[in-house]
């Protein structure tokens, strides 16, 4: 292929994988490939010596940044992409669960289809039950929210062209979702089905608090949706309780030796009090994150560049 292609690879607990893995890359790909971009996300192991290693090694074709802490996968990401220089961009973990020979099914995808982004699909994913329950609920918060299509699944591993990102590092906010803001951007989106590997080394740093974090990212930074859930979720409790307030004038008038209901009185007050502090909760991330945004709080901070 006579197109250039940059590999945008986030590291976090890699230090055992991400030398075989660069080595793979380069093997595989030969002249086709002309930079990786390794992006040390705060990795608390030993990451931090083997991208130096790998980087030694492949001087001039390898960049390696060191973020000042961990920011997060899509933070990192947006890091590397701004040192990308290729036509396409692939983005790919360290785990070898994205075999490196699959790069370039995609990039001929995205380059004969004339596709500004291209997703990897699996026909089998050789993830944990909870990690693949958490990814399909992901998949369908943004299905409501960002309005994708069904049969669209939101890969990590995926191709993009150069004006998208250019498009995406427009984005300068201290939440950036990638998925978010490819959806945001364009319709021409292709996929391809590609192998998925088991790990090679180590489990996913994927935790729960991880995934709802990035469902809060979904939520919060790209939809408004929220909110008119929140509107419409008032409006029924406020007619509800309209109901039951008229019910029980209709039922004293009728009937005036009833007891007062003091248990009623207190579960609806705690119904109603719940539904207001849940609204009041939503609305204070969404100035919460505003407030942050304002404020200059950084997408990410790099402590170290070499390439």
């Amino acid at each position: 292929m006579n197109c250039k292609i940059s590999i945008v690879i986030p590291v976090f607990r890699g230090e055992t994988t991400i030398g075989p893995l660069v080595d793979r890359l380069f093997h595989e790909l030969g002249d086709a490939l002309i930079q990786v971009v390794l992006v040390n996300d705060g990795s608390p192991d030993d990451s931090d010596r083997a991208c130096r290693e790998v980087q030694t090694r492949f001087r001039g074709r390898c960049v390696y940044i060191r973020l000042a802490r961990n920011y997060g996968e899509h933070n990192a990401v947006m890091a590397g992409m701004a040192k990308s220089i290729g036509d396409y961009t692939v983005i790919m973990d360290d785990d070898f669960q994205n075999p490196p020979e699959e790069v370039l099914k995609l990039v001929r995808h995205a380059s004969s289809h004339q596709c500004d982004v291209v997703y990897s699909q699996y026909s089998k994913k050789n993830h944990r039950l909870w990690r693949n329950l958490g990814s399909r609920l992901n998949n369908l918060v943004a299905t409501v929210l960002l309005k994708k299509s069904h049969d669209l699944y939101l890969s990590s591993f995926k191709c993009m062209d150069r004006w998208l990102v250019i498009e995406i590092l427009k984005y300068k906010g201290p939440y950036p979702y990638i998925d978010g803001l490819i959806l945001q951007r364009t319709s021409r989106i292709g996929t391809v089905e590609v192998r998925h590997d088991r790990r090679v080394a180590g489990l996913s740093n994927y935790t729960l608090r991880k995934l709802i974090s990035l469902w809060l990212r979904v939520f919060v930074n790209f939809s408004v949706i929220p909110l008119r859930i929140s509107t419409v979720v008032g409006l029924v409790m406020s007619m509800l309780g309209a109901l039951l307030g008229s019910a029980v004038v209709i039922e004293r008038i009728s009937n005036p030796e009833i007891p007062v209901g003091w248990a009623s009185l207190v579960v609806v007050v705690v119904l109603f009090s719940g539904v207001q502090l849940v609204m009041l909760g939503l609305i204070g991330e969404y100035l919460g994150r505003l407030f942050l945004t304002v404020n200059g709080t950084p997408q990410y901070t790099i402590r170290e560049e070499l390439s």
